[in-house]
């Protein structure tokens, strides 16, 4: 599958099949994580790898998660990020980020779903799972493979032009 086909296929699955994902699927998708760019190099992610049903439902508490058969929480280490000079802002959260989107589009390529969630309260991730303070967790992408009937939610087809977005050489916002 090339990249636009990629970009096209890909959309938010909230109705997972009750079929786990292959560890060659998983390694594949985590690989494309670890090739993410991140600022200066320093790949400050840490993934912590959900397939087992007791760390799904611990999960699954703060998050949902809609049943998912694999959760990929995808934090930043603080003690590893880079730091912007001019200001302290911590690139972290910017480079986890990077490294779900990297992931995300490696399961669309394999024939996965996946769910970006955000929605989740990270004090409780951080006491569930005995986070350390300087590991902050940032995104949850839960991946699997899509349940018969599942379909895109309508607001996805709505995109607004290029003209709302981006300005060449001096903005209008």
């Amino acid at each position: 599958m090339d990249l636009q086909a990629v970009f096209d296929a890909r959309y938010s699955v909230r109705q997972f099949a009750d079929k786990a994902v292959e560890p060659e699927k998983v390694q594949s998708i985590l690989e494309a994580g670890r090739l993410a760019p991140t600022a200066r190099n320093y790949q400050p992610q840490k993934i912590l790898v959900l397939q087992q049903p007791e760390g799904l439902e611990t999960l699954g508490k703060t998050a949902r998660l809609y049943n998912a058969p694999l959760a990929l929480l995808v934090c930043a280490d603080t003690s590893q990020s880079w730091k912007r000079p001019f200001d302290g802002m911590d690139s972290g959260q910017i480079d986890a980020t990077i490294v779900t989107t990297y992931m995300m589009l490696e399961a669309t390529r394999l024939g996965l779903g996946s769910v970006w969630i955000c929605r989740f309260d990270p004090a409780v991730v951080k006491e569930d799972f005995n986070l350390p303070d300087h590991i902050v967790p940032v995104n949850i992408l839960a991946v699997g493979y899509k349940a018969d009937g599942a379909e895109p939610a309508e607001f996805h087809f709505s995109r607004k032009p290029l003209s709302e977005t981006v300005a060449y050489e001096k903005h209008n916002w």
